[in-house]
């Protein structure tokens, strides 16, 4: 096997995409909690976020490989494709675990404890009730919503109302964000025995809670302009755009609704992305010009 191969089926157990939007959102969030920036926590952030979420993707890989070959979007995967034994990827999910919470320990214990938690939970809980229950995803939205949070933790050493505010603001982003992806990859998930959607079904009553988790995730994310959340604050201006990008995801959530089609919930699912990202940009501009 080429070195090539190997760092690209690393990338794939590991998800690289995905783990990098998540070291994305606990910087963000350490930069909204940090009085003085320190570049080594940075670094440990950035390195021992990325193990984190990696080793959790390596563990929900290893435990759906049979699935995932039943799947069109999984089946090219390093384990079902056959390009790597369950042995070396539960190595590497072991050695990213222990290199992961290492580095988030020396940042601070209560870092590496809500790592360890995300860890645990999404592997040991989500990915199993993930064919069992929709119900899956209100699991799955916990250790999601953990690394918006993990940062702030990080700079701060505490867990108080601006890391709770933080974790809020993802957390409800999760189930509009897994319901549009859900009914996206319907035909294929179905294959694979996993029930996304909260009905079962693409049907209205589905779409109806994407509505009600949208708007709960605007409202939540304007919170900080009105001064209850301590050290974490948002200005007028920065409530304004969060809002205007927030109506924008509504509008989407709406038109499945109206039309309830595969494509309208495609562009649903990359607006939730599109928004989170900006979110947390808008978040972290706002600070640093007040």
């Amino acid at each position: 096997m080429s070195k090539a191969s190997v760092i690209t089926d690393f990338k794939e157990v590991t998800k690289m995409g995905l783990s990098m939007s998540v070291v994305f959102s606990a910087l963000a969030s350490y930069l909204l909690g940090a009085d003085t920036i320190s570049f080594t926590t940075l670094v440990l952030l950035a390195f021992g976020g990325y193990c984190m979420v990696g080793a959790s993707n390596a563990y929900n890989q290893i435990i759906e490989r049979d699935l995932d070959a039943l799947m069109k979007r999984t089946k090219n995967r390093p384990i079902p494709a056959g390009r790597m034994s369950v042995s070396t990827a539960f190595i590497i999910a072991t050695a990213l675990t222990i290199l992961g919470l290492t580095m988030l320990y020396i940042i601070n214990p209560k870092t590496a404890m809500w790592g360890a938690i995300s860890i645990f939970l999404y592997t040991s809980i989500y990915t199993p009730l993930k064919t069992k229950t929709p119900l899956s995803v209100f699991v799955g939205a916990i250790p999601g919503a953990i690394p918006f949070m993990l940062g702030w933790v990080a700079a701060r050493d505490s867990f108080g109302i601006e890391a709770g505010t933080l974790f809020a603001i993802q957390f409800f982003w999760q189930f509009p964000h897994f319901w549009s992806l859900g009914w996206y990859l319907y035909d294929d998930y179905e294959k694979g025995g996993f029930f996304m959607l909260p009905t079962g079904k693409k049907d209205k009553g589905t779409v109806v809670q994407i509505i009600i988790y949208t708007i709960w995730t605007v409202v939540v994310s304007i919170v900080p302009v009105f001064g209850y959340t301590g050290n974490l604050k948002l200005s007028i201006f920065g409530a304004i755009i969060v809002f205007i990008i927030g109506i924008v995801m509504i509008v989407y959530a709406l038109r499945l609704f109206q039309q309830r089609t595969v494509k309208v919930a495609k562009q649903l699912m990359l607006v939730m992305v599109s928004y989170i990202t900006l979110l947390q940009i808008v978040y972290v501009v706002d600070k640093f010009l007040r």
